[in-house]
């Protein structure tokens, strides 16, 4: 098995189902299996309407259909919000733009409690 057959998992998927590329295409509203087939192979990412429709046959979601381009986004999102954190904390507002930049941090704050707790279980 090479890298790019793990970077998702919708050929085991629809193999598992016994449909199809063709078929599955035209569930999800293509024309036919070559969009699929791009997908399978992680030649293109699908746009989110075609991913929710995966999700929607399958029965599985989107991040174990496509586990590898999930960490990627899930890691490229949290850094820039660590980058948004500090940005803000450095900031010496006043008025309606502190209250602003308050609401964000402790949205901030409780996010990353949540996420400690998800850890811790």
């Amino acid at each position: 098995m090479n890298d790019r057959e793990l970077e998702n998992y919708l050929r085991s998927h629809r193999r598992k189902s016994g449909l199809s590329q063709k078929q599955l295409g035209e569930l999800l509203g293509y024309a036919n299996e070559v969009q699929v087939s791009r997908h399978e192979r992680s030649e293109a990412v699908p746009p989110l309407p075609s991913a929710l429709g995966y999700h929607i046959v399958f029965r599985v979601p989107i991040a174990v259909l496509f586990p590898k381009l999930y960490e990627d986004v899930r890691e490229a999102v949290e850094a820039r919000l660590g980058q948004l954190e500090i940005h803000l904390q450095s900031r010496a507002v006043r008025g309606h733009e502190a209250e602003t930049i308050a609401q964000i941090l402790v949205w901030l704050m409780e996010r990353r409690e949540i996420d400690m707790e998800s850890d811790a279980s």
